[in-house]
């Protein structure tokens, strides 16, 4: 990985040409841990929690952009339903961890309760508490059973995190990110910290432990998440040989049918 330190423009941010450059060589090392993954038969978790607009769906997106979703898997969930929430807390999320082989990442994940669900009301008390005392061992018989769990948590001010809401009110292919939630979430800035505080006094353990990802600056915190996930799972480079491609055979008699028979999507733009 890079070590070039001309990185800086004058007013501190990452220039466009190393940022490009260095996630290039960066999703190259994913790629190798992917099969280093595969091959070994791993288990991975990785758990992406911050505030509303931090940017935890771009680093997702960077890491992802070059893997195979068979092995590497975004897991969402929704509003669960009324099944769901009769259920054990944690049964709606047991069904995506990994087999041998594959990396989960939870684009928010069970830390909801302690989270928008504490902060909204769409929780009780009891169930709360109850959540954070019994967190640390939910993570605990996960890990017990062979699955690596890493947590990223997305950290970003309050100015930078209204920077971003303008930004997607005025940006068409964003203002779907913007919910009723995330606007109720600027007039809770306070009890959102003292959530975040309070789960971390229960959940950050020395097994599973958090960590902090300084998200006010988005490439930077793109570069510096996929650079420590990278430092946490040891891997080695599995990368095959280049193979050589055969020579083409051609079956002489066969006839393909007319191409004015098959259905065509219409060529909008014309020849080149």
């Amino acid at each position: 990985m890079s070590e070039n330190k001309d990185y800086k423009k004058e007013n501190g941010k990452l220039k466009s040409s190393f940022y490009e450059e260095e996630l290039s060589i960066l999703q190259i090392e994913l790629v190798k841990l992917q099969e280093w993954i595969k091959a070994k038969g791993l288990k991975v978790v990785v758990t992406f929690e911050g505030r509303d607009a931090a940017g935890k769906g771009g680093v997702i997106k960077r890491i992802t952009e070059r893997l195979n979703p068979r092995i590497c898997r975004v897991v969402a969930l929704g509003t669960p339903t009324e099944k769901e929430k009769s259920q054990w807390y944690f049964q709606r999320y047991v069904p995506h961890l990994p087999a041998a082989g594959e990396m989960v990442l939870f684009d928010r994940s069970w830390y909801n309760r302690a989270g928008v669900e504490k902060v909204m009301g769409f929780c009780t008390d009891d169930e709360y508490w109850d959540f954070l005392r019994s967190c640390p061992n939910f993570e605990r018989m996960i890990i017990r059973s062979g699955i690596i769990l890493i947590k990223y948590w997305f950290s970003v001010s309050e100015e930078e995190q209204e920077k971003r809401f303008q930004a997607r009110l005025l940006d068409p292919t964003k203002r779907w990110k913007l919910s009723a939630m995330d606007l109720e979430s600027r007039a809770r800035w306070v009890e959102y910290s003292k959530a975040k505080d309070e789960m971390f006094n229960y959940t950050d353990t020395k097994l599973a432990p958090w960590f902090v990802v300084d998200a006010d600056d988005k490439k930077r915190a793109r570069l510096n998440t996929i650079r420590h996930l990278l430092s946490v799972i040891p891997y080695e480079d599995l990368t095959p040989e280049p193979l050589e491609l055969p020579e083409r055979t051609h079956s002489g008699g066969y006839v393909r049918p007319p191409k004015q028979e098959q259905s065509y999507v219409k060529d909008s733009y014309g020849e080149v």
